[in-house]
């Protein structure tokens, strides 16, 4: 299911588990992430940087490919597809194009553009029925040609920011993209800490993920941190076992060459990589298994089987639940049946 990442990033916030952020780079990152989720039954979300909308031939491309995509691999668990560090004109873009989620990175303007901009996507973005993040205190490293100094961000621009409505919120905490130096002081959980709590427990991303203490990252989700982004591991894994295959001769037995085996060993890394994350790393395993529909329960609905590639039909039942939400509830019980979830 393509959705926005409201629902699934606050229902991460309160369960204490954190929702995995892939960035994909091409149709092989795209399968490998999707099938990470469909077997960990995980929510998750596909970034796609500025530079990788480029490199695939511009944002409407990226969407409908991981639409199609989507469909017909018969995905069933919540997916979203978010812009990543988009620029002021990059994410009307990537709104356009029909993307679910968008990330507005102003941290590199003066604050109170980065506030005034941010309150015209945050508006547009919503009006559109979609999730969006935005950004305080720059991130460190370099992403796409932007680099930043990777300084703390200020707890009271942070609350300013999340006072406007957006859905989770990216705040530097010493943090950086790509590998990480020998010297890196770690991340700052008083900052993190005092953030969430002037926000008033907003949900907080986590960018840089890839190379940062495992422990570090489990102790940023007990204290706020709700998204985390990772795209350097997965291009490290995908290089190793491509490397290991052209290395070992795999390209030149057969029809080795052709870049469907040849891209395949990368592709598996990073299936392998994802699903790990998600059940032993963020805690999202397991956690698109309930359903949610809105309107009434009294219709027939056709919803694709339990980890298969078809439709099944789901009929309706006397007693559902309704939450306080006002939508009625599901869940897919031990045998595969969509029963009411009290």
């Amino acid at each position: 299911m393509l959705v926005s990442a409201t629902e699934m990033i606050n229902k991460a916030h309160e369960g204490h588990y954190a929702i995995g952020a892939f960035n994909i780079n091409n149709l092989e990152w795209t399968k490998a992430i999707l099938a990470a989720a469909e077997e960990a039954k995980s929510p998750v979300m596909l970034g796609v940087s500025e530079g990788a909308a480029k490199y695939m031939c511009g944002f409407k491309t990226v969407a409908a490919m991981v639409k199609e995509i989507h469909d017909a691999m018969g995905i069933t668990v919540p997916v979203a597809l978010h812009l990543d560090h988009g620029s002021y004109e990059g994410a009307k873009a990537a709104i356009e194009a029909g993307f679910t989620s968008v990330m507005f990175d102003g941290s590199h303007y003066a604050f109170e553009e980065n506030l005034e901009k941010s309150k015209e996507m945050i508006a547009l973005a919503h009006s559109k029925g979609l999730s969006i993040e935005c950004e305080v205190g720059g991130i460190g490293g370099e992403e796409d040609g932007v680099i930043s100094a990777g300084e703390l961000a200020d707890p009271q621009e942070c609350k300013t920011i999340a006072d406007l409505g957006v859905d989770f919120l990216a705040a530097g905490i010493g943090n950086i993209h790509g590998k990480y130096p020998a010297n890196w002081a770690g991340l700052n959980f008083d900052r993190l800490e005092e953030i969430q709590n002037v926000t008033n427990g907003k949900p907080l991303v986590l960018h840089g993920g890839s190379g940062i203490p495992r422990e570090q990252v489990q102790k940023a989700i007990t204290l706020g941190v709700s998204k985390v982004n990772v795209n350097t591991e997965c291009q490290l894994v995908f290089a190793e076992a491509t490397r290991k295959y052209i290395e070992a001769g795999k390209d030149q037995e057969g029809k080795g060459y052709d870049p469907r085996k040849l891209l395949k060993p990368g592709a598996d890394a990073i299936t392998a990589l994802c699903k790990e994350m998600m059940e032993n790393f963020f805690g999202s395993a397991g956690k698109a298994e309930y359903r949610r529909f809105s309107g009434a329960a009294d219709a027939d609905r056709t919803q694709p089987a339990v980890g298969g590639l078809h439709s099944q039909t789901f009929r309706k039942y006397r007693y559902p639940y309704r939450g306080p939400d006002l939508h009625w509830h599901y869940r897919i019980d031990q045998g595969g049946q969509y029963v009411p979830d009290r």
